[in-house]
C-alpha cells in the first residue's frame, strides 16, 4: 500500500539538546564541557540506554537523566556536586521550556519534501507536556497535521496504546503508515508492536547490525521515500 502518513519522533529526530546551553550552564558551575564533545558523546550515551532492560525498567523522565549522566561519562568529564548542580539548573529550565531545542539543518530540507509527497505528519513523541509549546516556539509546528506528547496522554512508547491514539487521532491507517524515531527499543519495538513499519534515524551510525531500516538523518528518509524504496 502507498505510504499516506509519517509519524515522527521529536526528540533526536527533529531536535536535539541544545548543548551551547548545557556547556554554558556546566561553565557557570565551575565544570569545562566543551559543547562539541558533549554533542559527540551524546549517541553513544543513547546507545547505552537502549536496551531492553534499560527501557522495560525505567520511564522516559528516568532515562533522560540517566542519559545526561552517560553523555558526561562518554565525554571525559567526571560526575561532582558541580555536575548535580548544573543538571539540576538544566531540569528546571527542561520543565519549564525543554531542553531539546536545536534543530538539525535536515530538517527544514526534510520537511517540506515530505509534505510534497503528500503525506500526513504526526509527532509522536515521549515528552513532558512541553513538545507543542517548543515546536511553535521553533517554527516548527506549521508543519504538522497533530502533536502528540506522551505527558499529556498518561502513556507513552513502547506502549502500543500510544500509536493507537495517534492512529485514530490522525484518520491513518496503520498499513500506510511509517514511523520515524531514534531508539530501537521504543520506537520500533513498540510501532512494530502496533502492527506498524518502521525505521531507525540512526545520526551516530550505531545500529547496523539492526534488524530495521535505518536512515543518517531525515533528508536521508525523504530521498528514500521519493525513490519509493519503503513500500
Amino acid at each position: 500500500m502507498t505510504l499516506r502518513t509519517l509519524f515522527l519522533d521529536a526528540g533526536g529526530v527533529l531536535v536535539t539538546p541544545n548543548w551551547h546551553r548545557v556547556s554554558e550552564t556546566m561553565g557557570r558551575h565551575g565544570v569545562e564541557a566543551p559543547a562539541e564533545r558533549l554533542a559527540a558523546a551524546e549517541p553513544f550515551a543513547k546507545r547505552d540506554l537502549d536496551t531492553p532492560e534499560g527501557v522495560s525498567s525505567s520511564n522516559d523522565d528516568r532515562r533522560g537523566w540517566l542519559y545526561f549522566h552517560l553523555v558526561l561519562d562518554h565525554a571525559g568529564i567526571a560526575r561532582s556536586a558541580k555536575t548535580d548542580a548544573a543538571l539540576l539548573e538544566l531540569r528546571a529550565y527542561h520543565g519549564a521550556h525543554n531542553l531539546w531545542e536545536s534543530v538539525p539543518e535536515d530538517v527544514a530540507e526534510a520537511l517540506p519534501r515530505f509534505r510534497r509527497l503528500g503525506l500526513g505528519l504526526v509527532v509522536v513523541s515521549n515528552a513532558n507536556g512541553t513538545v507543542r509549546a517548543k515546536l511553535e516556539r521553533l517554527g516548527l509546528a506549521p508543519h504538522f497535521d497533530l502533536v502528540l506528547d506522551s505527558q499529556e496522554e498518561g502513556v507513552e512508547k513502547p506502549d502500543p496504546r500510544f500509536f493507537e491514539i495517534a492512529l485514530e487521532r490522525s484518520d491513518a491507517r496503520r498499513e500506510s503508515t511509517l514511523h520515524a524515531g531514534d531508539l530501537y527499543e521504543v520506537d520500533v519495538v513498540g510501532a512494530r508492536a502496533a502492527g506498524l513499519r518502521a525505521v531507525l534515524v540512526d545520526r551516530g551510525g550505531l545500529y547496523g547490525h539492526y534488524d530495521c531500516p535505518r536512515v543518517a538523518h531525515l533528508v536521508a528518509l525523504a530521498e528514500r521515500l521519493e525513490a519509493g524504496s519503503f513500500p
